[in-house]
């Protein structure tokens, strides 16, 4: 933007490209440039030759200015005709064929620079020309004299991205066998008479009146009917706060719809590490994706003044960028600008976008927020390619995708070894497969899924961005390590104050640190910037409710949850443990029945999760927190043991039985699935290593009748021991191992 820009003026804006240019410059580079250069001077000469002014030429684009209509469209069909006649005298495929678009608008021009509303349809309307044809607006075919031979051809109400209302758009044509006007020499060829100049003079004042008042009212500009304060969602805050909407794929190639909303992302990341600025996350703003919706609306449903919205399309090697950003509470266009640049220039073109928003709202950066733009991702254009596409599958949060998505962020990582964001994105696709039990999708076991996140989150650890401090927090918060997971989720949020998961991470751990009222005021800063939050919100607001003992708000959190995603266990552990504190067990029982059903379909570690022995998986660190859930499920009516699984409570062994059994001897045992074995060797102190299945180190201490180790590799893990009457000896399996990552049988090697 300009330092001093000029006032808005109403203009006849003139829009041209090279259909296809990508393609000629992969066939010969050089010539293609030579052509298309050659090409816009002479578009150039024939638009000053027509009283027009050429205010930009960049690469295979060109934009000029113009007073009156009649002057553009003449300008454009005369170009057209002498460059068909120099077309069909190339006898190579180097063929530079332009389209051009022409609409009357409000626009700004500074440092010979023009910008505004009516640029931006001109561009939208040039995209709806044919190859070597020319579009027009309503506004440029209501402005031409009917004397002027053209061939105006309705094309109906076209549907343009950035603007609410339909385009009325004309395409426009000599008439068969017609000549070009020529254009006019002189506006005033002869000295005026003294009436005549009166008579100008008033015309002229009128005009200026009128012209004025048009450019004042604007009923050439989209009209955007103004977001109310009074009916946002949430109250505007007392920074500028801005959605970022999914940016239309203008690509030929439908399959660069990964590529284009990488890129959305990727201007919202660098949003988002601002402090002045408030940034609605990429889950709420890309569920207008694909969709008719008006600024109003989407300023009104988030909670913010300002949106930006843009295409994007990539052809080959170019990028173009075309963005505009809009006061949502006025209506008004702040600024639309178009980038150009090649693959290699992707990180430039998006750190433009970004300066021009940071200097448009007048954001003040603080060196932390200086520091953070600073940090550089990856320089590896392909590496970030590789990213973008298993990002795409990787924000739809399934088994499936998450299997598809792995492959591309070890690409990226083959490409840039030091790629912090890909590590840290493969520690949460096992972490989140470990927790949800989806490590047969990806062909692994479930410790492989752990052996799998430690490693990329060590990694990703180098260069910590927030993500992987999400991921730390959340190993930390499974192991009972509650400052440990605390201290994670700080520095997540320390270096992404718009992060609405970095809020979530510290909801979490303070929840089960015993810290539900700090919890709930981070749960409701996630929601503020995520307002199309996702189920585990709710999930974990009924958590923070029912540490409170509000029970009746936490079967409203839970239930929620439970609409969103049928087949969590936590929910439903919660949500009986809920209805159990307010005396309602007739309604628990369905959850119940539920819980029961995916415990049969599980492995033994949600087999357990049907009893009420799960409370000790949750690592509360305050033993109050643990017996509020242990108290709910037995009101509820969950039983502490399901019988038709053959360990009855007299077979579990207590602390001092563990000690005797495990400490000072040799454990060994086999995968339950996988049938690899293990060895794990205990000295009489509680220190281990592991073979075979673990290979790791470390050591045990016995907790509440429980076995818990502290793996050097891994982690803290607990668990119980059962004698096993349904194998026995013979078969060298006495004991079961009950933890969190599954169900071990094992001896004791004499």
């Amino acid at each position: 933007m300009a330092d001093n820009p000029q006032p808005g003026k109403l203009a006849v804006i003139l829009h041209a490209d090279v259909a296809g240019s990508t393609t000629l410059v992969q066939q010969d580079e050089h010539l293609a440039h030579e052509r298309i250069q050659d090409a816009f001077r002479r578009f150039g000469d024939t638009i000053a030759k027509y009283h027009g002014h050429v205010r930009e030429l960049r690469g295979d684009a060109l934009l000029a200015e113009f007073e009156r209509a009649s002057d553009a469209v003449t300008a454009a069909l005369a170009f057209q005709a002498d460059h068909s006649e120099y077309i069909a005298q190339l006898t190579d495929t180097i063929l530079p064929i332009v389209r051009v678009g022409i609409a009357m608008g409000e626009v700004v021009v500074a440092d010979d620079t023009i910008t505004g509303a009516g640029v931006v349809l001109a561009q939208r309307v040039e995209q709806l020309a044919e190859s070597g044809g020319v579009c027009i607006t309503a506004a440029i075919h209501e402005s031409l004299p009917q004397r002027l031979p053209f061939d105006q051809e309705s094309l109906g109400e076209q549907a343009v991205k950035g603007f609410d209302e339909p385009v009325r758009v004309y395409r426009v044509a000599l008439k068969p066998g017609a000549a070009v006007p020529e254009a006019e020499t002189s506006r005033q060829t002869q000295p005026l008479s003294q009436p005549r100049r009166l008579i100008v003079a008033f015309t002229t004042m009128a005009l200026v009146i009128v012209g004025g008042m048009v450019i004042w009212l604007k009923p050439w500009a989209p009209e955007f009917e103004p977001a109310s304060v009074e009916r946002m969602v949430f109250p505007l805050p007392g920074k500028p706060s801005i959605a970022v909407l999914p940016f239309a794929n203008m690509s030929e190639d439908p399959k660069q719809e990964y590529f284009v909303d990488g890129m959305t992302e990727d201007l919202i990341t660098d949003l988002s590490k601002l402090s002045g600025l408030l940034v609605i996350a990429r889950n709420s703003t890309f569920t207008y994706k694909g969709k008719a919706v008006k600024v109003q609306q989407v300023a009104e449903e988030l909670g913010v003044r300002y949106v930006l919205e843009g295409s994007v399309r990539r052809a080959g090697e170019q990028v173009r960028i075309n963005a505009q950003l809009i006061d949502a509470t006025t209506g008004g266009h702040l600024w639309a600008e178009r980038y150009d640049g090649s693959l290699s220039d992707v990180f430039a073109l998006q750190d433009q976008v970004t300066q021009n928003i940071i200097r448009e709202l007048a954001v003040r950066l603080t060196p932390g927020d200086k520091a953070r733009q600073a940090e550089a991702i990856t320089d590896d254009p392909e590496a970030h390619d590789a990213f973008l596409r298993g990002w795409a599958h990787y924000v739809r949060s399934s088994a499936e995708d998450y299997s598809a998505a792995i492959p591309h962020f070890e690409e990226a990582i083959r490409l840039d070894p030091n790629y912090s964001r890909a590590h840290a994105v493969l520690a949460s696709i096992y972490q989140v497969a470990r927790i949800r039990g989806w490590q047969a999708h990806l062909g692994l076991t479930p410790d492989d899924t752990l052996e799998q996140a430690v490693e990329h989150l060590a990694e990703a650890m180098k260069t910590p961005t927030p993500l992987a401090h999400q991921v730390a927090s959340s190993f930390f918060t499974g192991q009972g390590q509650h400052d440990e997971a605390i201290a994670e989720a700080e520095h997540a949020v320390e270096l992404d104050t718009n992060d609405p998961a970095g809020y979530f991470a510290m909801a979490r751990a303070l929840a089960f640190a015993g810290r539900s009222v700090e919890a709930a005021e981070f749960i409701d800063k996630a929601k503020r910037l995520n307002p199309y939050y996702p189920a585990d919100y709710d999930f974990y607001s009924g958590v923070v409710e029912f540490g409170q003992e509000r029970f009746e708000e936490a079967v409203v959190s839970l239930e929620n949850a439970h609409k969103l995603t049928r087949d969590n266990p936590g929910v439903l552990m919660f949500l009986i443990a809920s209805y159990g504190h307010l005396g309602r067990a007739a309604d628990a029982e369905p959850a119940m029945e539920k819980l029961r059903a995916l415990a049969s379909t599980r492995s033994m570690e949600w087999i357990f999760s049907a009893t009420v022995l799960d409370v000790r998986w949750w690592h509360f660190k305050r033993k109050e927190d643990a017996e509020r859930l242990r108290a709910g499920l037995r009101l509820a009516g969950l039983p502490e043991f399901e019988a038709e699984w053959d360990l009855a409570r007299s077979e579990r062994l207590s602390g001092e039985e563990i000690h005797s059994l495990v400490f000072g001897r040799t454990m060994h045992g086999r995968h339950p699935v996988s049938g690899i074995e293990f060895t794990i060797r205990r000295n009489a102190g509680g220190a281990f290593s592991a073979e075979g299945l673990w290979n790791d180190t470390g050591a045990s201490r016995i907790e509440d009748d429980r076995l818990c180790n502290q793996w050097n590799k891994f982690g803290a893990s607990c668990g119980v021991i059962y004698r096993d009457p349904t194998h026995g000896s013979a078969q060298g399996n006495d004991y079961i191992l009950i933890q969190r990552s599954g169900a071990f049988p094992f001896s004791i090697l004499e």
